[in-house]
Formats: structure tokens, C-alpha cells, sequence
């Protein structure tokens, strides 16, 4: 039977999370060795022993045991769990209407007894428990596999695990054998299928994961796949193991009872997106990991401080939110006051814009010290959001309180001025937690004075580094690119400017516009009109050719204000003048025309973030000197060009703008017109010396290219590739015919084109511009048609590809794969004679196929037909596209014959009839073409269909249209005979 999703994957997560081996055990139910990894276990219960029906999400007669359990009320009148499994089946309905986030909220409700019910004595409300978080062995724990649900279709998810018969997760087992197939085609499934098709399923879930085997990877209900994220078992995360067992500890990890009702009650937030919708927000793992450490340290209450260091991008808002929230609940701290500590303004609208769009409760926000102080002698019990140099002028002994917690963000700041000592004198039984998204150099003895605990290895009670963010897909690489270099500022006036502008970009606008004015030759030489126009001329192709085409937008970072001014001007010669806006703040000091024109307050500020941040708008460029260079998130924004000097902390936290996740993003770039990144371990200067790698040059990539190039092409070192037309691509199909060499095939060519699309249009490519094209064809041509199969592997391809392969080049004397003709002359040289040696094998196939329906003679029949169709291909008596409509035809009648035989087809994966014969009758010598138009075909009926389709009009016109659209690819779309066919073959099938 060898190694399946079933036996390898799917079961092991059964026997890893119950100790059952369904492997070994014939009757599914038997537990070989039960292993007590944990106090509360999971139990293996099968299907048809949860005695549910397939259209029930909830298990109830779990369900009403459980609120009888846990409801002194309930359990004095059973009835009465009635009217409280009538109020969830409510919710679960209302899915349709209210959509599956607000849906899971209001059912979260219920799950963390937020929720009560006229139970008491005349009538009084009582909460009422669905789940007992207090202790956790009252509850129970079941996990099934094939769990099937009915709604508009029936699906059948591979695990599911329910508390007190409620499901919470949702699991997806894959293939841990095929190359091309990963976690992401199960996520896939999950999120694109099952949360469609079944909603209801997921309107109490926790979380879903999905895993192959080697790799485990979860995400809250409606999160975009990008954003699924691997869970790490803590210290182990540089020693994960292998395969497996890997994903076993994991898996073991994340699933134990403990940690999903721990996500479930503190770690899930409700939020409201920039566009109003409401979104689902689990922790990655690094987040939850630090939030538990923070509130583990003040329960604890003996170490009284501690620094995290996690990278920039990785999520410190949401961490500051999770921590402040769980340490809000904890019932043995009796109401503290947390405070959350910012630097500089545009980072406290980050910070309470999170707080305030997620709905946390009793949230303050001062900038004033004196209104802190008040608020602190009144003892008041919030989460107060106040600024970080207010402690400025703090006075001793503030509150003495030991509940208050005082979180501060980029703690490495508080260098500045002692800040560290006046809160500690300020607040002297407080804890006190930094975090920062670089690290904290030994040097910056303030910082870990203040925050680094002498407990903590490293000085960092909770560390998540640049690596670390790369490997988890938290954040994405970055790479700068040096242009211009005769505008670089040489050397010795560099390190001059850099004693003179130490930390530049922690200044306001105004202190830097001052600082410009000390080193006058410096600013001459940065602002002369000719280097400024040469630049900006370069900033325009660059981002014509690199930027634009993919969608992202761009900073440019400039010396001073008046810089960004002249940059504006210069850049409204290129572009249209919407296209870029000047972000400054203005002082009493500045003449009233300059502040009238330039000035951006507050709420202007917060109006143009949104306004970049929206791919619709037309505002590609911001321009600043120093604000927005750190807080600021904007995931649209793929480039930075930099003309700058600006080092060390800001410099990593400036670049970091660039870093954010984004659909088809792939890197994050810096293009470097100061010389910034000249010596760049200069510019980097941190104890801890990977942060040297965190940007490479682009340079360094183009070294890459001419072996990933032959990698590629390696795989057809017997194709002819300057045979045009239908040959040459029959050629290059043939010679990756296996799915094992189309996926070695895939996995050299992404890698080609990652490199490729970060590069374009550098002139290096020129030399490979034909052979590249030609491999972006064959790897379009030979991509699954259907979209859920290796969606890691056969990704879309990026702007540059795309542009090229429609480009008019003639490469190679290939033709777009678009224009091949299939006219008679080509067809009959398609189809050779195949091995008649094979007619025997083929009868047992067949027989294979019928097996299971007796002697019915509809069947019979069908297989006669599909004898003589394969005898007559065999001695070349039918043209390949006749073929196929035979096929269409047989398979028609099968798909009819197998409906009225039984209504129960495939659900899950339903694997069309067509694709099944085609497959049947197929040899070696099959020309690829076929089984393409056959696939192709087949991928419709899945993607096109909806319950009822045949019954309207819209609904025909859709697959008709899309199955001309797919005939098209192969010029049959004039084929009527075809079409109907086909058309016939869909209709029946759904």
C-alpha cells in the first residue's frame, strides 16, 4: 500500500495526539499504546460512534451532558439545556446572513461564558458554561477523522477536535510523498473550499492547521493564506527535527487542551480592518510565546523586569495587545493597571489604533505627564497608552502599587536622557518590560539596565531574530541596491557627518534641518540641484521598470525638509503630481507660506497612510526625512530609496518599512543613492552580528543566475529547443513526463524566476532573455490546471514573467503556447501507434473499472465501447481530437450510468469520470496534449459549479464560457461536436 495521506499523515496525527494506531487496529476504535503525554487527552472517537448526523456541526448529546456537567441550574432542570443548544443552532444559521467572523464572535461569546441565561431564581440571569476553563479535566476532549458535514455540499474534513462536542479545529492531512504537494494545498482546502462550502463548521473554530508531513502550519477562520504561520515548540527551534516527529511535537503542542483554550479565551482578537471589515486575529507562535512569558514573570512576581527582543515586522503591537489583555484577566493580580509605554506619535497611533480597532476594553490614552500622574494617584485600574518622555518630568514614588505593569515599546530609546531611572523611581514596585525590534547593544548599558533581567540568558527573557522571522514567512527578506554610485558621499566626509548627525533619525524634522545647517558643505553637496534632479531621474525608471508593474509603492527618504520639497517639485516632472506627497511637520519658526503649503498634521497624516496604504489610489511615493520611519506599517510598500545618513537602530527600523508581508511581494528593497550601504557592517553596528545579514546586495543574486539558469534548463538536455509549434513543446513535456520530474522541473524554475523578477530588467538578463522565456512557457504548459493542487510549487508567475512571455519576442521560434494551432495536419502526426503488447494490461484495468457494478449491462456496454475506441486508436484509425470526444462521450454515459447506480459520488475529491478513463486508457506514448485538454476540461467542472447551475441561465453561461475559454487554449474553441460534448459531459456530471 506504500505511504498515503491516510496511513502516513492523517493517521499518525490521530496516534500522536490519542495514541490510537489506526493503522493497526481493523476496527478503528482500538487504542494500542495510549501514551500520557499530557494530563488531559485527546480520545479517538470514529465517526459513526459520535452518533451525529451529517447536517448537525454540534455533537449535542456531548453537548447537553456537558452543560448538565458544568450548570448547577441545567443540571436541576435538564430541560432547560434545550433553550441554550437553541440559541447556538441560531448563531450557526446565521452564518449565512452576518458572515463567519461575526458568526465565530458571537459563538466565543457563548464558548468563554461571556454569556447568560433567565436560569436562576425568579428568573434571575446566571452565566451560563459551555466549557470549565477553571479546571480543564471537566471537560472532554474528542478527536474523529472523515468528519462529514452536509450544507450546500457534503465535505469531509480529515480531523476534527471538539470540546464537550463542540468542534474547534479543523485539520487537513496531504500527501506526504509528492514533492509539489504541501500545507499550503490543505490550508488551501480549508480556507478556500471548506470554509465556503460548509461554513457553519467553522462558526465555533479555534483555529484549523494542515500539514504533509513535513511541515505543520495553522490560521484563524477567513485568513489569507499568506498569513498561516508555523508553530514552534519553544527551544527546540533551532534543532526542529526532521519530518514526522517534527510535526508531531507541534502538533502535540499547539493541540494540547491547554494551549487552544488558552488561544481561545486570551490570544483570539476581533478586529476591524482599514476597510471596516471585521477580520479574526490568532498569535503567531513567537507572540503567544512572549505574552505568556510577560504574564508568567508578573504572576510569578519575582523578577521584576525583562527585554524582548523581537525582530522588526514580526508583530509587537498584537503582543503588547495579548499580554495587556491576559494580564487584565488574571484574577491573582486584583486589577492592575497596565501602561503601555510609545515613543514619539506616529507610534502611539499605531499602538492605540490596534487597541481601539480590536475592542479592547477600559483602554486610556493621555500625552500629558500631569494627566498620568492624576491618573496614577488616583490609582486607576486600565490600560493607559501615554507616551515615553512624558517620564521626563515624573516625580518619585509616583504609585507605589506593585500591580502595574508598564510595557514599553522600542525600549531601546530609553537610553535617551536616563529614562530607565526615572520610571523605575517613578514607579518603584512596577515591572517594567521592554521590547524592541533590534537588538539592544551591550553598550546601550541604560537599556539593559532598565530591562534586561541578570535571570535571563542573553539578557533577552524572549528573543525572535531576523532569522527566525525569514524561516517562518513573518517577514520578508531585504535586499539593497547601490545606484548611482558617483552620487555616493565619499567616505571621510561620511564619518564626519555621521559624528556630527550621531543618531539622526531619532531627532524631530527640525532638530535634523539643524544639524543639515552645522554641515553646510555636507548639504550643499546632498541638495545641489543637479545631483537632486539626476537622482530623482533614476528613482522614476527604477520605479517604472521594478516597482510599479507589481503593484507596490515606494518612500524616498531625503536630508531634510526642505530636500523632500525639492524632491517633490522634481519628481511632479515624471509623474503626475497625485503621485507623491511630502510628509513633514511644520514649527512656529517656519514661515507662514512654507507651513501653509508643506505643514501635515495629525489627522492629514493619518488620512495619507490610509490613502498609500490603498492600491486603488493614486499616491505611489511618500516623502520624508524622519517621520515615518519607524511605526509605520504599509505592506504596499516594497521600496525604499534612500538618501539619507542614518545608521544602526533607525537605519534597521527605517529599512524594516520595506519588510511587511504582501501579496506577490517577495523581498523588500532598498535602493541606496547615499552610500548608506558602502561598509554596511559599518552601518549595522550591533553586538549581535547576524543582524549584518539582514540585507543583502542584489548584486549578490546576480552571481546566482547563470546556475539556476542551467539547473533549469538541465532538465531537457535532450530537447531540441528551437523546434517551434506543437512539437517542440510535445518535446519538452515529454521529457518531464512524471510527476516526480515535473515537480524537480517546478522547484528549479521558481527559484529561476524568484531571482529572475527581483533582478528584471537588470542587463544581465539579456543574454538569458530567450532561454528563460522558453522554460516560463513549458512551466505554464505543464502547470495543474486545477488551482488546489502544489500551490507552493506551480505558483503564478510574477509581472516581469508574465510580460515577457507576451511579449512579441518570437524566442527560440516557439510560439506563445496561446497560438498553437490544432488543425487535422498537426493532429494525425500527434498520435503514434501505440504498444499493442499493453492490450492485455489494459483489459485488466478496465475490468478494474467495472468491477464494482456487476454485470449491469449499461456497464458492459462501456466497456465494450471503450475496447473498440482503444483498438482503433491503436491501429491509427481515429485522429487524437476525435479521441477526446469519444471520450467526452463514454465518459458522459458513464458519469449517468454511476449517477442512477448511486447518488453517493465522491464528494471529497471528485475525481471526474473523463480524467479516470482518460487515465486508464493512457501509455507512455500518449501525447501530453491530450490529457491537458482532458484536465483541463475537468478543472472547470470543479471551479465553475454551484447547486442548481443547469437550472439558470447565468449559471450555463458561466461554464459554457469557461469551457470555450479553455478550448480556446488549444484552438478547439470552433469545434461545436467538441463543445457539446464536453458541455453534455459537465452538465451530467454536476
Amino acid at each position: 500500500m506504500g505511504f498515503t495521506e491516510l496511513n502516513s499523515v492523517e493517521h499518525y496525527i490521530i496516534h500522536q495526539m490519542t495514541g490510537v494506531n489506526l493503522n493497526a487496529s481493523q476496527d478503528n476504535n482500538q487504542v494500542n499504546d495510549p501514551h500520557g503525554q499530557y494530563a488531559l487527552q485527546w480520545q479517538f472517537q470514529s465517526p459513526e460512534q459520535l452518533g451525529r448526523g451529517v447536517n448537525e456541526v454540534l455533537v449535542e448529546s456531548q453537548l447537553v451532558k456537558a452543560l448538565i456537567r458544568l450548570n448547577p441550574e441545567i443540571e436541576a432542570n435538564p430541560n432547560l439545556a434545550d433553550e441554550v443548544i437553541h440559541k447556538l443552532r441560531a448563531i450557526l444559521i446565521s452564518v449565512n446572513q452576518v458572515g463567519l467572523v461575526k458568526a465565530n464572535e458571537e459563538f466565543f461569546a457563548w464558548m468563554t461564558g461571556e454569556k447568560t441565561m433567565p436560569f436562576g431564581e425568579n428568573n434571575r440571569h446566571v452565566p451560563v458554561k459551555l466549557i470549565d476553563f477553571d479546571d480543564l479535566t471537566n471537560n472532554d476532549y474528542v478527536v474523529t477523522t472523515q468528519f462529514r458535514i452536509h450544507h450546500r455540499e457534503t465535505k469531509i474534513p480529515d480531523v476534527v477536535l471538539m470540546i464537550n462536542g463542540i468542534p474547534v479545529v479543523v485539520g487537513e492531512a496531504k500527501t506526504p510523498i509528492r514533492p509539489s504537494v504541501t500545507w499550503l494545498d490543505g490550508a488551501h482546502e480549508v480556507h478556500s473550499i471548506y470554509e465556503n462550502a460548509v461554513p457553519q463548521l467553522f462558526v465555533p473554530n479555534i483555529l484549523s492547521f494542515a500539514t504533509e508531513g513535513r511541515e505543520l502550519f495553522y490560521g484563524a477562520i477567513r485568513c489569507p493564506l499568506e498569513f498561516w504561520a508555523p508553530w514552534r515548540v519553544e527551544d527546540a527551534q533551532l534543532t526542529r527535527a526532521v519530518g514526522l516527529s517534527g510535526v508531531g511535537a507541534e502538533l502535540t503542542d499547539l493541540l494540547s487542551p491547554e494551549r487552544l483554550l488558552d488561544i481561545m479565551r486570551n490570544f483570539s482578537l476581533f478586529t476591524t480592518n482599514k476597510k471596516k471589515q471585521r477580520i479574526k486575529v490568532i498569535p503567531r507562535f513567537q507572540q503567544y510565546e512572549g505574552a505568556n512569558k510577560i504574564v508568567q514573570r508578573v504572576i510569578e512576581g519575582k523578577v521584576k523586569k525583562g527585554l524582548i527582543w523581537h525582530f522588526q515586522g514580526s508583530g509587537k503591537s498584537l503582543l503588547m495587545v495579548f499580554a495587556a489583555q491576559k494580564l487584565r484577566r488574571a484574577a491573582q493580580l486584583k486589577s492592575p493597571t497596565v501602561i503601555v509605554l510609545v515613543d514619539r506619535t506616529d507610534l502611539d497611533t499605531q499602538i492605540s489604533g490596534t487597541f481601539n480597532a480590536a475592542d479592547v476594553a477600559n483602554v486610556e490614552s493621555t500625552d500629558s505627564i500631569k494627566e498620568l500622574q492624576q491618573m496614577l494617584e488616583r490609582d486607576t485600574r486600565k490600560i493607559i497608552i501615554s507616551m515615553i518622555h512624558k517620564f521626563r518630568d515624573a516625580k518619585p514614588n509616583m504609585n507605589e502599587r506593585e500591580n502595574i505593569i508598564v510595557l514599553v515599546d522600542e525600549a531601546h530609546r530609553t537610553q535617551e536622557g536616563d529614562l530607565g531611572r526615572q520610571m523605575r523611581a517613578a514607579l518603584p514596585n512596577a515591572f517594567l518590560f521592554g521590547l524592541t525590534g533590534t537588538p539592544v547593544n551591550k553598550a546601550d548599558k541604560n537599556t539593559f539596565w532598565a530591562f534586561g533581567a541578570e535571570e535571563d540568558k542573553g539578557g533577552y527573557m524572549s528573543r525572535y531574530t531576523f532569522h527566525d522571522s525569514i524561516r517562518d514567512e513573518a517577514t520578508l527578506p531585504l535586499h539593497f541596491e547601490p545606484r548611482l554610485v558617483d552620487v555616493h558621499v565619499d567616505k571621510e566626509a561620511l564619518d564626519k557627518a555621521f559624528k556630527d548627525f550621531k543618531e539622526s533619525a531619532a531627532l524631530t524634522d527640525e532638530e535634523a534641518d539643524a544639524l543639515n545647517q552645522k554641515s553646510a558643505k555636507m548639504s550643499a553637496f546632498l541638495k545641489s540641484p543637479e545631483r537632486v534632479e539626476k537622482i530623482v531621474e533614476d528613482i522614476a525608471i527604477h520605479f517604472m521598470d521594478k516597482v510599479e508593474p507589481h503593484g507596490f509603492k515606494a518612500m524616498i527618504v531625503t536630508p531634510d525638509r526642505y530636500a523632500c520639497v525639492q524632491y517633490k517639485k522634481e519628481l511632479d516632472k515624471h509623474f503626475d503630481e497625485a503621485a507623491s506627497k511630502v510628509v513633514i511637520s511644520t514649527s512656529a519658526n517656519d514661515d507662514y507660506e512654507f507651513k501653509q503649503k508643506w505643514g501635515v498634521d495629525k489627522s492629514q497624516q493619518e488620512k495619507l497612510v490610509d490613502e498609500f496604504n490603498d492600491a486603488k489610489s493614486e499616491l505611489k511615493f511618500i516623502i520624508v526625512t524622519a517621520k515615518l520611519l519607524t511605526g509605520f506599517d504599509a505592506p504596499i510598500c516594497q521600496t525604499m530609496y534612500l538618501d539619507k545618513s542614518i545608521k544602526d537602530h533607525t537605519l534597521l527600523q527605517a529599512i524594516c518599512r520595506t519588510n511587511r508581508l504582501y501579496p506577490n511581494k517577495t523581498f523588500g528593497c532598498i535602493v541606496d543613492y547615499f552610500g548608506v550601504f558602502d561598509d554596511a557592517a559599518k552601518a549595522l553596528e550591533f553586538d549581535e552580528e547576524s543582524v549584518q545579514q539582514v540585507i543583502s546586495n542584489l548584486s549578490e543574486l546576480r552571481a546566482k543566475l547563470p546556475k539556476a539558469m542551467a539547473d533549469t534548463l538541465a532538465h531537457f538536455a535532450d530537447v531540441d529547443r528551437t523546434i517551434e509549434g506543437f512539437e517542440g513543446l510535445e518535446a519538452a513535456q515529454n521529457a518531464i513526463s512524471t510527476d516526480e520530474k515535473k515537480d524537480a522541473f517546478a522547484l528549479d524554475f521558481k527559484y529561476l524566476a524568484k531571482l529572475w523578477e527581483s533582478l528584471s530588467p537588470d542587463s544581465v538578463l539579456d543574454q538569458y532573455n530567450e532561454d528563460y522565456k522558453w522554460l516560463a512557457q513549458v512551466y505554464e504548459s505543464v502547470k495543474p490546471a486545477s488551482d488546489n493542487i502544489g500551490k507552493l510549487l506551480w505558483l503564478t508567475l510574477g509581472a516581469q514573467t508574465t510580460q515577457l512571455i507576451h511579449d512579441n519576442v518570437h524566442v527560440g521560434n516557439v510560439h506563445n503556447l496561446e497560438e498553437f494551432v490544432l488543425d487535422a495536419d498537426v493532429i494525425e502526426n500527434i498520435f503514434n501507434n501505440p504498444d499493442p503488447r499493453k492490450t492485455k494490461q489494459l483489459e485488466k484495468e478496465l475490468a478494474k473499472r467495472f468491477k464494482d457494478r456487476g454485470d449491469l449491462p449499461v456497464f458492459k456496454s462501456l466497456s465494450e465501447r471503450l475496447e473498440a475506441l482503444r483498438d482503433k486508436a491503436e491501429k491509427g484509425l481515429i485522429a487524437s481530437i476525435d479521441f477526446v470526444k469519444e471520450l467526452c462521450k463514454i465518459a458522459k454515459e458513464t458519469v449517468q450510468a454511476e449517477k442512477e447506480l448511486d447518488d453517493e459520488l465522491q464528494e471529497k475529491t471528485p475525481k471526474a469520470a473523463l480524467t479516470d478513463l482518460f487515465l486508464e486508457l493512457k501509455n507512455d506514448q500518449t501525447p501530453a496534449v491530450v490529457e491537458r485538454i482532458v484536465t483541463d476540461i475537468d478543472a472547470i467542472v470543479r471551479v465553475v459549479r454551484f447547486p442548481g447551475w443547469q437550472g439558470t441561465t447565468g449559471g450555463e453561461r458561466e461554464v459554457q464560457k469557461s469551457l470555450r475559454k479553455a478550448l480556446l487554449k488549444y484552438k478547439l474553441h470552433t469545434d461545436q461536436i467538441l463543445f457539446d460534448r464536453a458541455y453534455g459531459y459537465i452538465k451530467e456530471y454536476y
